[in-house]
Formats: C-alpha cells, structure tokens, sequence
C-alpha cells in the first residue's frame, strides 16, 4: 500500500520561538485554536444554524399567512371597483361633485308625484268605498229592524210615521194630511182591520185583501207591505193622496 507524501508536523512547542520572536502566523499552525474550541464545538454549530433557519422560515411563514389574510375579502367592506387605492375623503370628495341630468332629475320627480298621487287616489277609493259599504249596512239594519217592529203588531202611531216617510220619499209630502184622513176613515190605520161586509182587509182596505201579495207574502200581518201596496194604488188611480181624498170625499169610497 502506497500512502501520500504528507508533511512532516511540527510539534506544537516549535511555534513558541515564532511567537517569542513576533513571526507566528497562525494560519501556517494546524494547532493554531485547538485548545479553545470546546468540546462539542461543531455539533453547537449545527444547532445553532439550523435554530436560526428555522426562525427565518417561521417568520416567512407568519409573514405570507399575514399579507394573504390582509388580501382576503370576506364580502365585507369591498371597495368600489377601481377606488382600491383611493382613500375614503377622496372617495367621498369625488363622489360629493356628482351631478345628474335635469332630465333624469325631473323624470324621477315625476314617477314619484304620479306613484304618490296613485297611492293618495286608492287609499281615497278604499276609503269611500269602506264608508259607503258602513252606510249601507247601517240602512240594512235599521231596515230589517222596522220590518221586524212593522210586522209585530205595531201601534197606528208607527203605522203613520212610516207611511208620512214614505208619502214624502214619493214627493208627497204636501198631501200628508189627506192621507191621514182618508186612511183613519177607512181602518183608523191597523193592519188586521177587515170589513165584514165586503171583505176589504188592512189599513188601505184592499178588496179583497189577497190582491196585497204583489207587495209581499206576509200582507196579512206586515203593515209596511200594506202601506206599500196601498200607496201604489193611489198613485196608480188617482195620481196622489190629494186627488183620492178628494174621490173619496165625493163617494165615501176611493
């Protein structure tokens, strides 16, 4: 086996003279820094770098994980395209200079009036429609309670009262007072007044009484179906109360 030329060492007291006499150089001593190095030395080294990269790499780490969440948009307070630059006073500056079109300005003004007007004009609609619907309600009942009171044996006071409206809604109002007269003669105005001689019934003395059904079923008892019936006749025949009074003044009859 053959082995390399190697350099004879020195020993390590052959440098004292170099050190005495100021010529050492240590890079020419392969002892040079020997007894300083500690025991482990390079194992410490190695350590201690591969502690300091993986600092370096955390920190790069923390540092991407930081700029990509800055970057993030969670859907919340995204910029308007094109203003990721601009700072909210210059954004508002900008914004605060708009300007619209007199046109638009005035279409927009007048989609508003006619939305406004429709919407004055249906809650009037609904409002009249409701008060009318109340009216008529309140004439339903006060009607079907008269027709109750009317068909229950009322008094000749109701039956007059009823029958002076009624004359008037005609436009009879003037000739009241003969209606009065004519129809106390004639049943002193109760509607189960009957003669037993001609079989006339009720309060005008309908003869017979059955005709009294072309005005209700219930003329029998109902006085305000008598009273309809009788009124009818008189303007049929004679044209008005007066004019039948003034028959019947004549002929006891009308």
């Amino acid at each position: 086996m053959q082995h390399r030329h190697q350099a004879p060492r020195r020993p390590q007291n052959a440098y004292d003279l170099d050190e005495l006499t100021g010529s050492y150089d240590s890079r020419r001593d392969p002892y040079a820094g020997d007894l300083d190095k500690p025991k482990g030395f390079w194992g410490f080294r190695l350590a201690k770098r591969a502690a300091t990269s993986t600092v370096v790499i955390m920190s790069l780490i923390v540092v991407l994980v930081l700029v990509v969440v800055a970057n993030v948009n969670f859907g919340k307070g995204k910029p308007p395209p094109g203003a990721a630059d601009i700072s909210t006073n210059e954004l508002m500056q900008e914004l605060s200079g708009y300007q619209m079109d007199p046109v638009v300005a005035g279409a927009e003004a007048n989609a508003k009036r006619r939305a406004y007007e429709k919407e004055v004009a249906a809650e009037k609609a609904a409002a009249k429609k409701a008060k009318a619907k109340a009216a008529a309600l309140k004439k339903k009942r006060e009607w079907e309670a008269l027709k109750a009171r009317m068909s229950h044996d009322p008094s000749a006071a109701e039956n007059q009262q009823y029958a002076k409206k009624m004359s008037a809604l005609k436009g009879w109002g003037g000739c009241w007072s003969s209606l009065l007269t004519m129809w106390n003669h004639e049943s002193g105005w109760n509607e189960h007044a009957e003669n037993p001689g001609s079989g006339a019934y009720g309060i005008p003395q309908a003869l017979p009484g059955s005709k009294m059904a072309s005005a209700g079923a219930d003329w029998r008892n109902n006085a305000m179906t008598q009273i309809a019936w009788g009124l009818a006749y008189v303007g049929s025949r004679y044209g008005d109360p007066c004019k039948a009074w003034g028959f019947w003044q004549a002929h006891n009859w009308y």
